[in-house]
Parts: structure tokens; sequence; C-alpha cells
């Protein structure tokens, strides 16, 4: 029999340190504050998310026609490398500074300035230095959701430059008082798991501004752009890897390897399923063809709505998220129609429509015993156990997150296209032989 010496034997102790650090790692072992399996998941559920990101790409590249696909593809991963720049300089510490305000952050920790291994701000099970690249994944797709509103119109050099500036003025603060403990919104009440607000109400109005001071593109409204997306399969990849990089974003979001982290994942799929379906069907009804691009918006549809419920519903609920999400992004993809706002990609009408939805049902269907999964949240739960006021911290926050971001989008995009060689709209002639020749110079 193998004898098992104390050596061998790791123990978690409850952090006691006073150093911004965590400690010093030449005289200290700071591992001992955390357990090895939740590190190890959010870990991998930061690689998940990271994942997202060319399944945005692609879903986005397959919608296009042939001749702008690539430049899709690029500008989503151009999206990562400016944002997550842009967070380490300076946007984590505008969202998660332990000494943050109700609405930003300061720049306590610049440049990753003392982020190491102390107790996350929003988690005790992980340290700064997880919590800070786990959530720069976040800030990276969310810019990456909304610069698809450039599609076959947006020319490159401005879109860069609105990247590093929208996620400074509009996602920092967006983020610090959703998700920060001192932010207006986490004091007031709000719930929001995974993003409702700051990744898809936040994505999804700044790509209705974005797709507003573009302007409509050269044809619209007439057969020219009477188009079918130019490669379905890219859409079903795309879709397949956002599908399985969201269970990164939704059940990593329990920043630890715990029940809630289960029922998160759980929740993932079943509404994803379920939106997948009734889009599909809402679509046959139509045109009696079993729509693959339908199917895929609907799992995109629902895997938005229950993002911010995830960890806060029952899974029967879920069902509920998927279909009424499933219904409502399908109905809202006419709405561009009414506002006379060339949204190519339909980005408002599933991450800004869907991420509402999502915030009034998590408002709705919220359980304390599911919040209480992970041994220490608490919450009065939502409408459904007699808490109505949630709604109304809900709405609260959904309406001023869509309000800020739309409005602060159209400021910046009027700023940018004011400088010199910064013009937001690629000349008719590049929009004629598309954007991959025009500004990339290769092909998809």
């Amino acid at each position: 029999m193998e004898s098992v010496t104390i050596d061998d034997i790791v123990l978690t102790l409850p952090y006691n340190g006073t150093v911004p650090t965590g400690g010093d790692s030449l005289n200290q072992n700071l591992n001992v504050y955390y357990e090895s399996g939740d590190i190890a998941w959010l870990l991998a559920a930061t690689a998940l998310v990271l994942f997202m990101v060319p399944g945005v790409g692609f879903f986005y590249s397959g919608l296009a026609r042939r001749k702008s696909a690539l430049s899709l593809i690029w500008v989503t991963l151009m999206a990562v490398g400016v944002t997550s720049f842009q967070w380490f300089f300076w946007g984590y510490s505008l969202a998660f500074s332990h000494s943050a305000g109700k609405f930003i952050g300061d720049l306590s920790n610049i440049g990753f300035r003392n982020v190491l291994a102390a107790p996350s701000v929003t988690s005790k099970r992980i340290p700064d230095l997880l919590f800070a690249v786990y959530q720069g994944m976040f800030a990276s797709i969310t810019v990456a959701l909304a610069v698809g509103a450039v599609a076959e119109r947006g020319r490159m050099l401005p879109c860069v430059i609105f990247m590093f500036i929208w996620s400074t003025i509009i996602y920092d603060p967006i983020a610090c008082w959703t998700w920060n403990p001192a932010g207006w919104v986490s004091q007031m009440g709000g719930i929001d798991f995974a993003g409702g607000t700051p990744v898809h109400i936040a994505s999804g109005s700044a790509a209705l501004a974005y797709s507003l001071m573009l302007g409509k593109r050269r044809g619209h409204g007439t057969h020219e752009l009477n188009f079918r997306p130019h490669n379905v399969t890219q859409i079903i990849i795309g879709t397949v890897f956002l599908w399985v990089g969201w269970f990164g974003f939704n059940a990593g979001s329990a920043l630890s390897a715990n029940m809630r982290a289960v029922m998160a994942a759980v929740n993932t799929n079943i509404a994803a399923s379920v939106g997948g379906v009734t889009w599909c069907l809402l679509d046959y009804r139509l045109e009696r063809k079993w729509s693959a691009v339908g199917f895929c918006s609907g799992v995109v549809a629902g895997l938005v709505a229950i993002t911010p419920g995830s960890g806060f519903v029952p899974p029967w609920a879920a069902v509920i998220f998927g279909a009424v999400a499933g219904s409502s992004c399908n109905y809202a993809t006419k709405v561009k129609f009414y506002l006379g706002i060339d949204d190519a990609l339909d980005i408002f009408a599933v991450h800004g429509i869907g991420g509402f939805v999502g915030n009034m049902l998590t408002g709705f269907f919220a359980a304390d015993y599911v919040a209480h999964l992970d041994g220490f949240t608490n919450i009065p739960g939502g409408g459904i156990s007699g808490h109505w006021m949630q709604l109304a911290y809900q709405l609260a926050d959904s309406v001023s997150g869509f309000a800020y971001s739309f409005g602060g989008t159209c400021l910046i995009l009027l700023f940018i296209n004011l400088m010199p060689g910064l013009k937001l709209r690629a000349s008719e002639e590049a929009e004629v032989i598309g954007m991959d020749d025009a500004e990339i110079g290769e092909f998809a």
C-alpha cells in the first residue's frame, strides 16, 4: 500500500492577506487559497469563450455575399486583438477594479497592475488574474458581435479605432455597473448571470447605431439586395462553434466548478435547442421549407436569451426562454424595415431583442434555490416567487443599457467620421467590388 505524506495533500485555506497582489510568490504558496478544479474549469471556460469568436465570424460571413465574406471574419478576429490589448491596458481596471464607483472603475489596475493572486472582486473562489483573462474574452466577443454591422459597406480602419473607443466608453462602464459589486445595477438588485445587458443589449444596440450611421447598402430595397446567404455551411459551422463555446460563457460565469455551473450548462443547452426548433417551425409556416439558417438563428436567439438567467432559473423555465426568444427574435427581424435601418445581419433583432427578452424572463422566473447552488448567492427570487420588484430592476437595467449603448455609439461614430481619413463608409466603387477586394485584398 502506497503511503501518503502531508506534502501530498493540498489544503485550501481562507484568504487572509491584505497585499493587493495576494502575497509574495517567492515566500508564499499563493495556490493554497484556491481549488485547482475551479482554476482548471475557468481556464477551460476562457478558451471556450474565445472559441465563440470565430463562430461569430463564420456565422456573419455565411450570411453575407461572397464578395464581402472574408472581411467579416477578419473584423471579428481583429476585435479580439484590439479588445484584448484594451482590456489589459485599462479596460479591466475600468470595469472590475476593487475601488470602483457606481458607474465605472478607476485606474488602480492599469496594465494589470497588482492583478495576480488576490481573490477577484466578484468571487473569492478564483484569483484576480484568472478572472481578468476570463472577462477579457467577454469584452472581446461583445465587440466582435457589434462590429458585424459594418457588413458590405463599412471601412476597416475606422472600425478598428471604434473597437478601442467603444470598449472603453461603452462596454466597460456597463460591465462595471452590472457585475462589479459597487455598480448601481448590482446594488439596486438587478441580476444578470452572464451578460444580458453588457454583452447582448450593448452589442445589439451598438450594431443598430452603427447601421444607422453607415446608411443603407447600395441597392437596398431593390432586387440587387434580394440574395440568399452565400454559404449556409459556414453559418452551421459558426452556430456549432457558438453552441459549444456558450457552455464556457454561461456555465463559466458561476466562477467555480459547482452545481450552479452545471445548472447553467443544462439551461444553456435546453434554451438553444428549443429556440432553434421554434424559429424553424415559424419559418416553415411561411415558406413550407425546413430552413437550416432559421434553425441556426433560433439556436443563437435561445442562447442569447438564457444568458442572463442561466444561473438563476430552473430547467423547465429554459424551455420557455427558448420558445419566447425564438419567436420574438424571429418577428423582430421585421423591426429594421419599420425603422428604415439596414441592419444587414439582424444583430439587433437577435442580440438586442434577445437580451431584453432574457433579462425580463430572468426577472420573472429567477429562483432563490438555483442561485444558491453555488453555496453563497442569495436572491429574493423573481416575480414567480412573489418578488415583482425584480421585473422593475430588470427593466431599468435593460433600458439604461440600450439607451447608453445606442446613444453613445452614435456619438462615437459621429466623432470618428469627422476625423480626416476616417470616413466610416466605403466608396460606392469599393461597395460594388466588395469589401474583400477593396479593404482586405484577399478572398474567402
